[in-house]
């Protein structure tokens, strides 16, 4: 791995690509802690500290961003959540669907919609902090803002959002992986050090166990990211003049957890969302105990792992079609053996896709559900910054980003990572 890194910084134009990476990863962690104007850091750390999961989670994503109430507060997650969001509209929207099926040119569409949508969900976001932090203690600050630095609150969060999703974009461009992904990396390591010292500080014997828990966990995490079905796949031979075409076999690789880490993102926002009501009706009692029961407790942790599950197999289906697979595998001579092709190689995949994803959704629900379990059980913060969710995330992205300097270094005929 020392010899990859050395060639990877022998080559000019991946270490310019290498170092510009790191730069940006650099000017977005300066941003993380430039306040807003009109706010006290200080009274908005002790509130963040102090908060429940929904802000935890923010902050965590955000990489300490939020606790400081700067112009990097929301983070990535508007644009994420809007990539999202596009992606389901796609399967509903024809345009949408039109877009996606034009190459690069319906890309470019689909990507400046995706942009502007992450500005009016920054919008509305912003908005929803500022009436959180005007909200009477302890709940909120209990600052009385004037209208004008609500204003200039609101742009500032706003121009942060823009300027996150441009240096992700410029990363993805002229720098080494997904720009966005990086970003969501850089903020969830950002926070490690920080919450170890003061797990360690509490009870060393513990989050010594935790750190050994969760090194077990990123060994499974990269067993499950690699497990995949392969279906065998033959073409049919053609003689086209002289010469004779197909007859070549292949396969159909079906990940165990083709949905990564979105399940998770879709329940949290599911069963966060009756808590974000209930800040703004306070006085509806049956509102105020229905977001409590889904917000802590057994329950939450049952509805979570439910919905997890539910979501893996939306979310399949969502980007995997097997009718316009077995479609595009027909009208090209291909062929799986022992299926006729048409609507039985269709139901064949289906079947095969719905058994795969069993194992990858449970994986997911424990990943998640069982570092919460363990939180409300023992209240180490190491467990809860750090969960599975944090790790899925960190590893895939460490991953996909050591795939990519593989493929430049085998390019330039030297040795990567994975030998």
């Amino acid at each position: 791995m020392i010899d990859a890194i050395r060639n990877a910084f022998r080559i000019p134009d991946l270490r310019k690509k290498i170092l510009f990476t790191l730069g940006i990863i650099a000017l977005y962690r300066v941003g993380a802690h430039i306040p807003v104007p009109g706010v006290d850091p200080a009274s908005m750390k002790d509130l963040v500290s102090g908060a429940d999961s929904t802000l935890g989670l923010l902050n965590l994503f955000a990489g300490g961003a939020l606790e400081n109430f700067a112009i990097f507060a929301l983070g990535i997650m508007p644009y994420i959540t809007s990539t999202i969001i596009m992606q389901l509209l796609q399967a509903v929207i024809p345009t949408l669907e039109r877009w996606s099926k034009e190459g690069e040119a319906g890309q470019r569409k689909i990507t400046q919609t995706a942009r502007y949508m992450t500005l009016g969900i920054a919008l509305m976001e912003s908005i929803g902090l500022l009436t959180v932090f005007q909200a009477a203690p302890p709940t909120g600050l209990g600052v009385d803002f004037d209208l004008l630095t609500e204003i200039v609150i609101i742009i500032s969060l706003i121009s942060g959002t823009a300027a996150i999703m441009w240096m992700g974009e410029l990363i993805t461009q002229r720098g080494i992986g997904n720009g966005m992904s990086l970003l969501i990396f850089a903020s969830i390591v950002s926070r490690f050090p920080q919450t170890v010292i003061a797990s360690f500080r509490v009870h060393a014997w513990f989050m010594l166990l935790v750190l050994v828990i969760s090194l077990l966990v990123v060994a499974a995490v990269v067993f499950m990211e690699g497990g995949q079905r392969r279906i065998p796949v033959q073409y049919a031979k053609r003689v086209v003049g002289r010469r004779v075409y197909g007859g070549v076999g292949t396969y159909i690789p079906l990940k165990v957890n083709g949905a990564n880490v979105i399940p998770i993102i879709f329940a949290s926002s599911v069963l966060l969302f009756p808590t974000t009501i209930a800040r703004f009706f306070t006085n509806v009692a049956w509102l105020q105990k229905a977001a409590e029961w889904l917000s802590s407790g057994w329950s939450y942790i049952a509805l979570f792992a439910g919905l997890i599950v539910f979501f893996a197999y939306f979310y399949t289906a969502l980007v995997f079609n097997p009718i316009e697979t077995a479609d595009n595998l027909r009208k090209n001579g291909g062929f799986i053996p022992g299926v006729r092709p048409g609507n039985p190689t269709a139901q064949y995949i289906t079947n095969v896709l719905n058994r795969i994803t069993l194992p990858g959704a449970i994986f997911l629900a424990l990943i998640a559900v069982v570092p919460q379990a363990i939180f409300q059980q023992t209240g180490d913060q190491l467990v809860a910054a750090f969960g599975g969710t944090s790790i899925l995330i960190m590893v895939g992205v460490a991953l996909e980003t050591m795939r990519q300097l593989e493929s430049q270094l085998q390019m330039r005929h030297y040795d990567g990572f994975f030998k």
